[in-house]
């Protein structure tokens, strides 16, 4: 499965606990090296080159393929986790009638994840460090 599979970039939030937590878990599962992760607040992020900004990072998830192709929302996390050797949840977020309820709670995360990372940041780095 791995082999038919272009690498794919998530542009994640580096100052949100949760968000790091997440990139740490998958980062631990990407033996196959088909995930490559940048921090929109670094100097890595080139907002001119992948064309979109850092508001617009900040607000919605977005992934980019090998071949340059973008996408955002709910299909980064099904893309993710396909990589990461995690097909139950490759296959729960990619169900056409949980991706609305799915966006909405993703939505509202995005716009409040630093007040919820502050609460439950923390614990989440520590679950995902303790596991190794």
């Amino acid at each position: 499965m791995a082999s038919n599979l272009q690498t794919f970039t998530l542009f994640y939030d580096g100052a949100c606990p949760l968000c790091q937590a997440e990139i740490l878990f998958l980062s631990k599962r990407n033996e196959a090296g088909l995930l490559n992760f940048v921090d929109i607040n670094s100097a890595l992020y080139d907002s001119q080159k992948i064309g979109i900004t850092c508001e617009q990072a900040l607000a919605a998830m977005y992934g980019q393929f090998e071949d340059g192709t973008l996408i955002n929302g709910i299909a980064v996390f099904t893309e993710a986790y396909r990589r990461a050797r995690l097909p139950f949840l490759a296959w729960l977020f990619s169900r056409k009638l949980l991706q609305p309820a799915l966006t909405v709670a993703y939505h509202f995360f995005a716009k409040n994840r630093l007040s919820i990372s502050r609460l439950l940041g923390p614990g989440a780095l520590w679950l995902v460090n303790f596991k190794n």
